[in-house]
This record gives C-alpha cells, sequence and structure tokens, in this order.
C-alpha cells in the first residue's frame, strides 16, 4: 500500500480546516433575513467559527443583566491573530507618542444592534465575518476587524421573541398587522429600559461598563455603528450632518466622505436609494459615532429603513415591500465597503491618528466641592482612561463657572485637576468645557452637558499651570461604636449619604433628620443631616449595627454624649422629624414614557438600593393605594391609561397621608383639575408672521426651532429652607428638555422655580422657548390633607448622568411628609 505524500496531507488538512467552518445559512438552517435569530444563535455562531478559522478569535466580555453573554470577533490575517497583542500594544503607543516606528494595521471595529429591535443589523454581522474570512482575506493583511454582533443582547431577544410570537405565517406585510406594532416597551431599551446609544460618556449602564473597557484597549481607527429608521428612509450613511464638535479633525470629516462615496459606489451599482448629510449629527458625545470620534476614530451612524415596525416584510409608504432579506443586504453591504477603504488607507488612517493623540492645547480644569461629588467625577473619568491629579494648596485664575467671568478659585488638595495635555485630551475638553460651540442649533439631542454643572462643583478653566499631586485613593472611614453615646449623627450632601440612608431603613433602624441646623459634639449639622438615636431603636446590638453600615459605605459618624444640642433643635424636637420607611409604588406601562420608568427603575435598584413595587397601569386600581405610601407616576399620558374610577379616589388617598411624585407630562393628570393648585403658564403670543401662518415652507423646519430648548442648563432659584432642597444652596443648575412652563404654586411650595428672566448657563433655547418658561416653576410640593403631591417640571434622573439632581428626588421620598404614620385608608371611596 503507498502512502501518501505528505506535502498532499498536509494540502488536504489545510484545505479541509480553511472550508471547516460553514456559512450562516448552513449553520442556522434557514437563509439569513428569512427569520429573526435569537442571540444565543448568533454567539454559537461566532464561536463556531472562531474555532474552525485561524482567521478569527472570539471573546466574551461580560455579561447583560438578564445574563446574557456580551462578546465580540477579532477578525485578520492568521499571522496577525498570532501577533495580535503585539499589534495592539504598537497601536496603543501611538496614542502616547512615543511610538517608534508607525503601526502598519488599520483597526476597524463594527458594532451592531445597539437598539433592540433594529434588528436587521445582528443579522448582518453573520454575513460579514464569513464574507471576510473567506473572501476579503486580502484585506486582513493589514487590518483588524473586530465585531461585537450585539451591543444590547436583552433588548434584542425582546423584541425577536414578541415578533415570532405575534407574527402570521406566512408574514404579513400590512402595516396594520399586529406583527408590526410593538407593544410596551418595546424592543428598543436594555433591561432597565435606557437608551444604550446615548450612554457611551455617562456609562451607567452594565452593558456600556463591560464594552468600554474592551474599547479603550484598541481605541480603533474606524468606528461604525449600525442602526435603523422609519420605513419610509431608505438609508443614511456618512458623510454626518452638522453641527460637528470644532475638535473634530479635517481629516475625520474628510475620511466619512470618503467612506461614504464607496458606500455609494455599491448602493448605486444595485439600485439601492440612500441619503447623506441629514439629521445625524456630531455632538452629543455619548453616542456611538460621537465618542469613539472624540477618541481618534473615524466614529460614524448607519442608519437602514426597517426599525421594530418592518418585521420580515412590510409595506411602505412609498408602494414596495421591504423585507428583513433587503436590510441585512444593505447593511452587509455598507460593512464590508467600510472595511475596503480602511484596507486602502492604512498607513493615512495610521498618521492621523497619531496627530489626533498630539494635543497641543492645554486647558487645565479644576473642580471643587463635596468629596462624594469629586470622587464620582473621579470613578467616571477612570471608566474612560482619563488621567487626573488633585491640587496643591492656593488659588486659580480662569474662567469661573458658576460666575460666568474670570475670576479666582480657592484650590487645596480635595480639589481635582483634570488637563486636555493627556492623550485623551479631545474628550476632556469635550467633557469639561463649560459651553459647547454650536455652528447649527438643529441639533439630534442635548446640546448641552459640561460635567462640573452635571456634578454640581464650583469650577474654572485655566490655560495657566496648576500645580499637583498624585491622586491617591481616600483614607478608609473607620467609626469605632460608643456605647454611652445617645445616638449618632451624620452629614446630608451627596448620593452617598442617601445610599447609607437607604441601607439603615433596609436594615430596620430608624432614622431622623433634622429640619433646620443644629450643633452637637463640636460640628455643626445643616439641615438634613441624619440624626440616629438610640432612644428609636432598642436592640441590644444598636451600636454595632449602626457602625457597621457606616464603614460599609464609608460614611463618618459622629457620636453625640447627649440629645441636647449646643445650638438648633435637640434630638426631641419637632423639627427632628423621624423618617418612615416608605413603601413606594412606581407606575409602568402603556400610558408612561418607557424611558423615564426605566430612570426610575434604575435609580431605585442599582443607585438608591431601595426597594419599590412597579405596577401596570392595565391593572392598577383604587384599592391598590392601600399597599403604598408613596406613587411615583413617570412621565406620560394617563388619561387613557389609569384604572382609577375618579381622581377622587387619588385626592382621597393622599388626603389621608399618601404622596404622588409626578414626573413631567405626569402632572397633567393635576394641572387645573379642580381641587389643585397646579396650572400651566399660557403660551406667549407669537410674532405676527408666525401667528398668521405666513412663514414659507421651507422655512418650516428652522422657524420650528423658537419653540425649542435641546437639554439646556439654565439656573434656577431654591428655598433650600424647604425639606426637597436639603443638601442644596439656594440655587441649582437644571438640564432643562422641553418648554413646559407652570405657574408658581399658590398654596404650596415653589422649592426651585425660574424667575421673570431665566439664565440659560449652556446649550441651545429657542427664542419663544426662553419666554415660554419665564417664572415657572421646576420642582414643588402641593400639600393636601395630611399627604402632598411633588411636582419634577425637569426630570433629575435624566439618562443617570445629571448627578447633581438626584438628591432632590430622594428628600421628595424620604423627607417631605413623610414622619407621619399613615391614617386609617377604610374611608377610601369604593
Amino acid at each position: 500500500m503507498k502512502k501518501t505524500p505528505l506535502f498532499i496531507l498536509l494540502f488536504l488538512f489545510s484545505f479541509q480546516f480553511v472550508f471547516a467552518q460553514k456559512t450562516p445559512e448552513e449553520f442556522l438552517g434557514y437563509k439569513v433575513g428569512t427569520h429573526f435569530t435569537r442571540h444565543h444563535q448568533i454567539v454559537d455562531y461566532f464561536r463556531h467559527v472562531a474555532e474552525n478559522s485561524p482567521m478569527v478569535k472570539h471573546e466574551t466580555y461580560g455579561t447583560t443583566n438578564e445574563g446574557r453573554i456580551l462578546s465580540y470577533a477579532v477578525i485578520s490575517s492568521e499571522e496577525n491573530l498570532q501577533n495580535l497583542e503585539e499589534i495592539r500594544q504598537q497601536h496603543l503607543q501611538s496614542t502616547k507618542g512615543v511610538s517608534s516606528e508607525m503601526p502598519q494595521k488599520a483597526i476597524v471595529w463594527l458594532s451592531y444592534n445597539v437598539h433592540g429591535n433594529e434588528a436587521s443589523s445582528s443579522e448582518a454581522a453573520m454575513l460579514t465575518l464569513y464574507e471576510l474570512i473567506s473572501s476579503k482575506k486580502d484585506w486582513l493583511k493589514d487590518v483588524v476587524v473586530i465585531i461585537d454582533p450585539a451591543l444590547n443582547p436583552d433588548g434584542r431577544d425582546r423584541y425577536v421573541n414578541w415578533y415570532k410570537q405575534m407574527k402570521a405565517t406566512p408574514y404579513n406585510t400590512s402595516p396594520i398587522a399586529i406583527e408590526h406594532n410593538e407593544t410596551w416597551p418595546g424592543g428598543r431599551p436594555n433591561h432597565y429600559l435606557f437608551d444604550l446609544n446615548r450612554d457611551w460618556a455617562w456609562a451607567t449602564q452594565v452593558e456600556t461598563r463591560q464594552r468600554l473597557e474592551v474599547y479603550n484597549k484598541w481605541l480603533p481607527h474606524v468606528h461604525v455603528d449600525f442602526h435603523e429608521q422609519g420605513i419610509d428612509e431608505p438609508y443614511y450613511f456618512a458623510p454626518a450632518a452638522q453641527p460637528f464638535h470644532e475638535i473634530i479633525t479635517p481629516f475625520q470629516r474628510d475620511f466619512q466622505t470618503q467612506i461614504g462615496k464607496n458606500n455609494a459606489r455599491y448602493f448605486d451599482e444595485q439600485g439601492w436609494l440612500y441619503f447623506t448629510k441629514e439629521f445625524f449629527d456630531l455632538l452629543y458625545p455619548s453616542y456611538g459615532d460621537t465618542y469613539p470620534t472624540y477618541m481618534g476614530a473615524v466614529g460614524m451612524t448607519y442608519e437602514q429603513a426597517g426599525h421594530g415596525r418592518a418585521g420580515l416584510g412590510i409595506q411602505t409608504g412609498e408602494g414596495h415591500v421591504l423585507t428583513l432579506v433587503d436590510r441585512v443586504a444593505h447593511h452587509f453591504t455598507a460593512g464590508i465597503s467600510t472595511v475596503e477603504i480602511a484596507a486602502q488607507n492604512v498607513d493615512r488612517l495610521n498618521s492621523e491618528f497619531q496627530k489626533f493623540y498630539r494635543n497641543n492645547e492645554k486647558i487645565n480644569y479644576a473642580l471643587s466641592g463635596g468629596a462624594d461629588k469629586i470622587e464620582a467625577v473621579k470613578d467616571l473619568l477612570d471608566r474612560h482612561e482619563i488621567n487626573y491629579a488633585m491640587a496643591q494648596k492656593g488659588k486659580v485664575k480662569g474662567y469661573n463657572y458658576g460666575q460666568k467671568k474670570n475670576s479666582e478659585l480657592q484650590v487645596n488638595e480635595n480639589t481635582l485637576v483634570v488637563t486636555t495635555a493627556q492623550p485623551k485630551g479631545k474628550m476632556v475638553k469635550v467633557l469639561f468645557e463649560p459651553s459647547t460651540k454650536l455652528v447649527d442649533s438643529l441639533t439630534y439631542d442635548i446640546t448641552a452637558w459640561s460635567l462640573p454643572y452635571a456634578y454640581g462643583l464650583d469650577a474654572v478653566a485655566t490655560d495657566r499651570n496648576i500645580a499637583t499631586v498624585k491622586a491617591e485613593k481616600p483614607i478608609a472611614v473607620t467609626n469605632t461604636a460608643d456605647p454611652a453615646a445617645t445616638g449618632y449623627l451624620s452629614d446630608w450632601n451627596s448620593m452617598k449619604d442617601a445610599r447609607f440612608l437607604a441601607a439603615l431603613l433596609k436594615a430596620g433602624i430608624k432614622v431622623r433628620f433634622t429640619e433646620t441646623e443644629l450643633e452637637t459634639a463640636g460640628k455643626k449639622f445643616m439641615p438634613g443631616s441624619l440624626v440616629i438615636t438610640k432612644s428609636d431603636n432598642s436592640t441590644a446590638d444598636f451600636d454595632q449595627k449602626v457602625v457597621n453600615i457606616a464603614n460599609e459605605f464609608q460614611q463618618p459618624l459622629t457620636a453625640a454624649k447627649t440629645g441636647f444640642s449646643t445650638r438648633g433643635p435637640d434630638f426631641g424636637s419637632s423639627q427632628v422629624k423621624i423618617i418612615n420607611k416608605p413603601r413606594i409604588g412606581v407606575l409602568r406601562g402603556e400610558g408612561t414614557s418607557s424611558l423615564n420608568y426605566g430612570e426610575i427603575w434604575y435609580f431605585f435598584e442599582q443607585e438608591l438600593n431601595y426597594p419599590i413595587t412597579s405596577i401596570g397601569t392595565d391593572y392598577f386600581g383604587a384599592r391598590d393605594l392601600e399597599k403604598l405610601d408613596v406613587l411615583i407616576l413617570p412621565s406620560g399620558s394617563y388619561r387613557d391609561s389609569l384604572n382609577l374610577k375618579s381622581m377622587d379616589q387619588l385626592t382621597a388617598w393622599v388626603r389621608n397621608g399618601g404622596k404622588v411624585i409626578a414626573f413631567g407630562g405626569a402632572m397633567d393628570l393635576f394641572a387645573s383639575k379642580e381641587g389643585f393648585d397646579l396650572e400651566k403658564n399660557k403660551a406667549p403670543k407669537k410674532d405676527s408672521l408666525q401667528q398668521n401662518n405666513l412663514i414659507p415652507y421651507a422655512q418650516r423646519e428652522r422657524e420650528s426651532i423658537k419653540d425649542l430648548i435641546t437639554g439646556s442648563i439654565v439656573r434656577t432659584k431654591v428655598d433650600k429652607t424647604h425639606p426637597m432642597a436639603f443638601g442644596y444652596g439656594d440655587t441649582y443648575l437644571s438640564l432643562k428638555l422641553s418648554d413646559d412652563s407652570y405657574k408658581y404654586l399658590d398654596d404650596g411650595y415653589n422649592v426651585a422655580y425660574l424667575g421673570e428672566d431665566p439664565e440659560f448657563i449652556a446649550g441651545f433655547a429657542g427664542s419663544d422657548a426662553k419666554k415660554k418658561i419665564k417664572s415657572s416653576l421646576v420642582f414643588g410640593e402641593e400639600p393636601m390633607g395630611a399627604g402632598s403631591f411633588v411636582y419634577f417640571v425637569d426630570n433629575p434622573l435624566f439618562r443617570a448622568f445629571w448627578e447633581n439632581g438626584k438628591l432632590f428626588f430622594v428628600n421628595s421620598i424620604f423627607f417631605v411628609n413623610n414622619d407621619e404614620y399613615r391614617m386609617d385608608l377604610t374611608s377610601l371611596p369604593k
């Protein structure tokens, strides 16, 4: 028997190895686009290819809130994968100005399905993976492609599972069919109903936080975020629309155009329609196109017609059927085209990337304020791997954020200093500059977000040097039990203090708060400070229990030997009120804003760590109120969704000691209703041209921005003596997202409000919108009987990033009208 020559065996082995991986259709058992693929099947396919191809490496980088895998694939030549860590390190060296030679590889990162019901992109990701290792291998000699097939697995599976349950067989293309009309909350958001495409910079969500750890290890040259849009919009790709942030380089803008032209070439060949330079600007820093751009990439959004309405196929307004097969083909083509143009421009991508990280402009930002808030900023900077230091004692002269002019700021070892003179200096400027320059006020999102304002800190921006020392970890707080103490006191300034209070209440410890300033044990305590007395807690292990919780939360305690205060109220005073542990309900479902409900849900579970009961609007009724002390109404429209027989049932519950907290649109339930003090401000008269509807058609969109407030920062006046405002000064910077305007409460408390001439600190606000919000309530309380209605015109929990507003919400839960036990509820109307 003759032996087969070794070289033939090696050839046959290599042939079998290269072609062992299956196509997506072979692996799934159906053509991509004829069914929606569940997330675990997509992960399984990526694993399969990685196990059978020397050109693919598959890695997991975390899990979602619902336990689904977050993963990515690295695709390149076999030689490159063998030297992958060397390639990565050499690339990162170019961001630090210490690279001895120019890197020779381009890094392209493709992100899919950040919005769960924009589901065609993950299907395209599988085809893109296979195409790269089968037909486009030559490109991979100089390119490393990273594919994250599903940034939002929880949202994707929520949509896919719903669609599979609802769809007809064969699928129905009529837009009125149930399969084209998702139920609340839809598949777009993640588990906590957050829009992950607006979380890149704020990094509040677990998916974002885990992704950034990987993203910062690579910092690609090109990043594409794949989306879907309305069914009658064909396809959108770069170049982006105005406004562009000023730090975006001419190269980044030019290369977007090059990529767009290459995409257009392939779309033209197929006769596919597309558009560019519209809608999707590059300003707000927390998108999947802007965040990478501010980190040096050519960041882009691609938008395919479809969204959650399209299903497997839908009749469009233009008279044709848009299928999932079509949508997948378009995303696949645009993705492959992008890799191609990167492969043709490796040297230029590397040289321009290095230039981006040479930050010649030096601006130092000095931030002073509460230690807890400083630590919160440091935590955010750590997530982005941005460097910082602490100031040495002295004065810094520069642009003062609070005063809006040049002046001095006293700094010390507790002052945080962040400079643009570091690799990620351009991102520092974007996040810290007091006001972003706008070349066009027609924007896709908010126009103000400066971190000193968002965290409630004093700040100065200067081009002068600031003497600094290395930032060290804060010294650990170690409280010790004092059995001789009458009780313990703790300050009230931050969310850290709020989490401490929540932990005490959950542990069954009774807590008081002081409504006025008091002094004891040689220290002053401002209104809102917590007073934990032995007389309220008669357990033998009281001291140790309180101390253990305080140490866990790193909360300094002051032991008081006596309840007799040196100044201010004694511990038994009516001004030192008990905090009853509230039973909190939050409405969710049809009629409520899923985003606002998600913000509230996330806040309680992940930030405050305090239990709530989520209640569906489809079954909520008056008798459910008996099981609650606080009812939170997220923004929304409740006319058709609340199952209350009459407003009398809700108001009777409040009169008997209940508390309603209403956000935004939910306030319309009470505005101008009999028995309520709440009333909307009337809109000012428009000019004659607007009033007579004589504005030309072509000018209508731009004229409409007069009525818009696109995420502007406005200074409000605060009644700091009201419990809702404890921990604040006499002003508060609110993030205003609309022109909603309400009259001052005549019989209630105007806790935060705008005067006759509101002071806008940053961001865009239209001229008519500015007039409309004059003399408007922002936060307020309307007492009713033994209870209260609490109003939030502005949303202090917006996207979980406006850190400085959160204590208003906590105060409204625990401090506002919460010191009496509930009255008998048997008198509620039947």
